[in-house]
């Protein structure tokens, strides 16, 4: 089963849709256009480039090779996740960079080595495209996580500060903030996953569809990557927490701003 490539004439079409965002975030003076537009541009560049830049990568399938885009990508999104949620760069950089790398190791061994036995587990086919998911979604539950945790904890000092007078320890006196920041980090992942097949239908599932997999294959594929960025994105939110935490909180166990 071909897939029906797509025109450029009829890619354009596609942009037409825009008009309707656009036009509303004009209406109500959102100052969104040209952010708006600003965005669709980039991701045009962005995902033609990375057509040609992938054609390469697939046709070399070098782990080396395999393993630096990796970590560029990793660079990315550590500075993205920085950025975003607007934390100080010196003392979050390495927890985040570390946080990030051993979720998608530990991930990308189990997933492509154990479910998918690969003889080459760098292969850039399944190496590169599930790696680059698995950032993505870790890279968008991380800002959420450590928004909330210290952004929460920054406001709520005195709080924390009552519970380590009363005797508390520091992980103790930390547990609510961490609570609240899993909660709001995760509670969109759950509602999708509990409503995937019924009225959502993931990204790799119609990709696969498209692309002429069979839907059980595709299916398969799906659960499987759902099961895999979930748990990466828990295992980068408690490790850079964590790991932060360490250097962050002094032997008074109190903290300076974030």
């Amino acid at each position: 089963m071909e897939t029906i490539d797509i025109s450029w004439g009829n890619l354009f079409l596609g942009y037409l849709l825009l008009g309707i965002p656009l036009w509303a975030f004009w209406y109500y003076h959102t100052g969104l256009v040209r952010e708006t537009i600003v965005a669709a541009a980039r991701m045009t560049v962005q995902l033609f480039l990375m057509g040609l830049y992938l054609t390469v990568l697939f046709d070399l399938n070098n782990a080396w090779i395999n393993l630096l885009w990796l970590i560029i990508m990793i660079g990315v999104g550590t500075g993205t996740t920085l950025r975003r949620s607007e934390l100080h760069w010196r003392k979050f950089i390495i927890p985040v960079t570390v946080g990030s790398l051993i979720s998608i190791l530990i991930v990308d061994a189990f997933f492509l080595g154990i479910v998918l036995r690969l003889d080459n587990v760098f292969d850039a086919r399944y190496f590169i495209t599930i790696s680059g998911m698995i950032m993505g979604n870790s890279m968008k539950h991380n800002i959420i996580a450590l928004n909330v945790f210290y952004k929460t904890l920054s406001r709520n000092k005195q709080d924390y500060k009552y519970c380590i007078a009363n005797g508390a320890t520091r992980r103790e006196a930390l547990q609510p903030f961490m609570r609240q920041a899993l909660k709001l980090a995760f509670n969109p992942q759950i509602a999708t996953m509990a409503v995937m097949g019924l009225i959502a239908l993931p990204g790799t599932l119609t990709g696969q569809i498209i692309g002429g997999s069979s839907p059980d294959t595709a299916i398969k594929y799906q659960i499987l990557l759902m099961l895999a960025i979930f748990v990466a994105c828990m295992i980068t939110i408690l490790i850079t927490i964590n790991m932060a935490n360490r250097t962050l909180f002094d032997e008074w166990d109190d903290f300076e701003k974030f």
